[in-house]
């Protein structure tokens, strides 16, 4: 059996990085990995493979920096040459990008089997570009692979039922991950620290492109620094937003370059708090145990707010503060909201044993 995964993202690479090692171990199973290039840098990809225990891809098209629609028009047309020479039997997918879009256009187009892993997850926000690329990859592919029981849920509600894909609960490959790696953990090198600190990160286009919001982002990590370090790695595009508002960051919080996966690892394993506006750091700060205030008005992983490890408080300056003053998380983790650690194994169970 030969699979085709795209691949566009960092996350994405974490995520398939799991689901790549469970294959490896099957003689009749191949892996054929695709790099879109949406999100790409040349100094850090060797070191990014390496570092995450994953295969060079196979094919790197380089289409990135581009609006929505051109580079999802380009991946698409590249993508399709690649599937039609390589015939494989299903096209893997993961997540929301514009080129986990277009791998499954490329494949359902081909007639070659997709299966989605992160399915069923909604923010209920249309006007977020990734809820488009979730609910129409969803529609379109044969397998839905959930990683909770309201994403599950969410599909129900929309009638999976009728486009007859098969929806399998498998657990997060996110966890998979947050298991294996770590151990693999290292601290950031040019990091010096003598103190708790909480760890944040901001990169989302709905905070940077907006002055009103990032302002206040900034002003709330100002005030929350002047009682505890807060470490930033900084999203280069987001520097660029930074240096352009009236107010600045103070020097309390301690701006770092961006920094490998192996390096987050750490800091979240390391860190009393988490403050971000990421949707995979979200679930990483569960996985590790630590409470997560989340720089956005929605979520995704809403379990996480309903269980009262996370909190929403938008781009609201005093909703920030109050949340780091004032909220009470759960303290107990020891809950499966994920699955058991093992959503890879699954997965490729379900693609090697599939009939219809």
């Amino acid at each position: 059996m030969k699979i085709v995964t795209i691949l566009g993202a960092r996350p994405q690479f974490v995520k398939a990085g799991s689901v790549s090692r469970e294959i490896a171990k099957y003689d009749n199973l191949k892996e054929i990995i695709i790099h879109t290039g949406q999100h790409y840098d040349a100094n850090m990809s060797d070191i990014f493979f390496n570092e995450m225990r994953i295969s060079k891809p196979d094919y790197f098209l380089g289409i990135g920096g581009m609006s929505h629609g051109a580079m999802t028009g380009q991946m698409i047309e590249k993508i399709e040459e690649i599937l039609v020479n390589e015939e494989p039997d299903w096209v893997l997918v993961y997540g929301d990008t514009n080129s986990t879009l277009a791998g499954a256009i490329a494949a359902s187009k081909l007639h070659i089997k997709i299966a989605h892993v992160e399915a069923g997850l909604r923010s209920f926000n249309m006007n977020m570009p990734e809820e488009v690329n979730r609910i129409l990859t969803d529609r379109i592919s044969t397998i839905l692979f959930c990683p909770t029981q309201v994403a599950v849920n969410n599909l129900k509600s929309e009638g999976v039922d009728k486009w007859h894909a098969q929806v399998e609960l498998s657990g997060d490959v996110m966890h998979d991950g947050a298991l294996f790696y770590k151990s693999l953990a290292e601290k950031p090198s040019d990091l010096n620290l003598d103190s708790e600190y909480v760890l944040s990160t901001i990169h989302r286009a709905e905070n940077t492109d907006s002055e009103e919001r990032l302002t206040a982002i900034v002003e709330s990590l100002n005030e929350i620094s002047e009682r505890v370090v807060i470490v930033l790695p900084l999203h280069p595009r987001t520097k660029v937003k930074l240096e352009t508002l009236p107010v600045k960051l103070s020097p309390r919080v301690k701006v770092i370059a961006p920094v490998g996966y192996l390096n987050m690892v750490w800091l979240i394993h390391n860190c009393q708090l988490v403050m971000t506006d990421s949707g995979g750091l979200q679930k990483e700060a569960f996985f590790f145990s630590k409470p997560c205030i989340t720089l956005r008005d929605e979520t995704e992983w809403v379990e996480l707010i309903d269980s009262n490890f996370n909190i929403l408080v938008g781009a609201d300056k005093d909703a920030i503060i109050g949340a780091f003053n004032n909220h009470v998380f759960a303290k107990d983790f020891n809950v499966n909201l994920y699955g058991d650690g093992a959503a890879s194994r699954h997965i490729v169970n379900v693609l090697m044993n599939y009939e219809k």
